[in-house]
């Protein structure tokens, strides 16, 4: 029986007949279709198995933030030997000079030699034409290009902030066996009367917002009221106030979504930027920036959502969650996502014990079908004491880790006015879906396949 082809596939065929290999862009300008239709055109055939269709990736690279300064002002290190080949200094001449680069330019300096001390001063001592990684900033410049193209990239990818990684991807269609011998006469209204009748699906909701539901219907059964924040959130209440340093690795730029040219100007109140700003002066050693608690971003978690509430709502016993998208700059991955959901929690007062935390985690996930559960010592940056818990798939049969929780540091709540301990816990609702609809990878529940979602695994 011949196949009954729509005349935006028969275009595609013909245009590749002409010209085997292209991309979707040159195939939809050489059939005279829309972007839009070449690419439903190309999903058509595929499925048909009619065409193949070739993903190639390209690896690219570019500065980031401080490989940016660096190309602008040169390399801390770079600046450092330019001070120093006019005249030994201080250390303290030195910090004026460099500022913010001072330690990363020390550092490097001297564990490759270039410079000596002497009598309580600096002095240059020798140092390659070419500093590790300099010609490389300049091949780079302010451009993404691939990596191929440019020299050795290791001298960069240790250094935070340098470097950012990605991939293009590029798309080859070319016709298949099939599609090299499908017959393109007649209409594209014939008629198939031997063809099955379709099958018809009843609507119902998307096994994560299942997961999602249920998991918000267990703390409200278990006593807690549910609150909201914006998606979009400052750095002070993201970072700053969970006792997050403003150099912490989290913060950079490949790790978080920053809203440019939107400040915060109104973020907290007076007394409270003034008490995180001493407990990171105290703590941290270093000089906090209130410009950088400013930044407004798109949430890394839910956690800057519980902290706010208890600092503006600091009435005693709490027991509240957050529950919604939380943003991440990663690559997607089979456990991975720059966009996913995250559940936190806390419980504040004054008899509040890590006992009843481990209690609280427990009934939780023996109302959500998951009985077997650890609890393991391990290290968050504002909770002590830290646990993890593990949950045991049957499936897998192995123990797999799910929540992180602790009890807040006192740098994180004393500075916020509130004095008393609090419980707190998150984890992203993918991964509980994951484990209750048997699913190795997370994208499964963004891509959409309708036979997936139809299954029996998702009744």
């Amino acid at each position: 029986m011949s196949r009954v082809l729509h005349d935006i596939e028969k275009r595609i065929i013909t245009s590749l007949r002409k010209n085997p290999a292209q991309t979707p862009d040159s195939l939809a300008e050489s059939a005279g279709l829309s972007p839009d239709q070449a690419r439903r055109g190309i999903e058509w055939l595929k499925l048909k198995d009619l065409i193949h269709v070739e993903e190639k990736s390209t690896a690219m690279v570019c500065l980031g933030k401080n490989g940016l300064e660096a190309l602008r002002l040169g390399m801390p290190e770079r600046r450092l030997l330019d001070v120093l080949r006019a005249g030994s200094r201080s250390l303290q001449e030195i910090q004026d000079e460099l500022g913010s680069a001072f330690g990363p330019a020390m550092g490097r300096a001297r564990k490759n030699g270039w410079i000596t001390s002497l009598e309580g001063k600096m002095t240059f001592s020798k140092a390659p034409e070419h500093l590790p990684g300099e010609l490389l900033i300049q091949e780079i410049g302010d451009k993404r290009v691939r990596r191929d193209s440019v020299s050795d990239v290791s001298a960069l990818l240790g250094r935070p902030g340098y470097l950012t990684e990605s991939h293009d991807s590029a798309y080859t269609i070319t016709l298949s066996k099939s599609g090299m011998s499908a017959e393109l006469s007649g209409t594209s209204g014939a008629i198939d009367v031997e063809a099955e009748a379709p099958s018809v699906y009843v609507a119902r909701t998307h096994p994560l917002k299942d997961v999602i539901n249920e998991v918000r219907e267990t703390f409200v059964a278990l006593g807690f009221s549910e609150i909201h924040g914006s998606l979009s959130q400052p750095s002070f209440w993201n970072f700053d106030a969970l006792f997050t340093p403003q150099d912490h690795p989290a913060r950079e730029l490949q790790d978080t979504f920053y809203l440019d040219g939107v400040p915060a100007p109104k973020h907290a109140t007076p007394a409270q930027i003034r008490r995180v700003a001493l407990s990171h002066r105290r703590n941290w050693r270093y000089e906090w920036d209130a410009k950088e608690s400013q930044r407004m971003v798109l949430r890394t978690h839910t956690t800057c959502v519980t902290i706010r509430h208890l600092a503006e709502n600091n009435s005693g016993e709490e027991r509240v969650f957050s529950l919604g998208r939380v943003f991440r700059n990663e690559k997607a991955s089979y456990k991975h996502l720059a966009e996913f959901h995250q559940i936190e929690g806390v419980v504040a007062g004054k008899d509040a014990t890590l006992r009843d935390l481990m209690g609280i985690q427990r009934e939780f996930y023996r109302r959500m079908g998951l009985p077997k559960v650890r609890f393991w010592p391990t290290f968050f940056p504002y909770t002590e004491p830290s646990l993890q818990t593990m949950v045991y798939n049957e499936r897998l049969k192995k123990w797999v880790e799910l929540f992180g929780m602790g009890i807040f540091r006192p740098e994180v709540t004393r500075p916020l006015g509130i004095h008393r301990p609090v419980l707190a816990w998150g984890g992203g609702i993918e991964r509980i879906a994951m484990l209750k609809y048997s699913v190795d990878d997370v994208r499964e529940f963004y891509n959409n396949s309708l036979g997936w979602l139809r299954g029996p695994r998702c009744r």
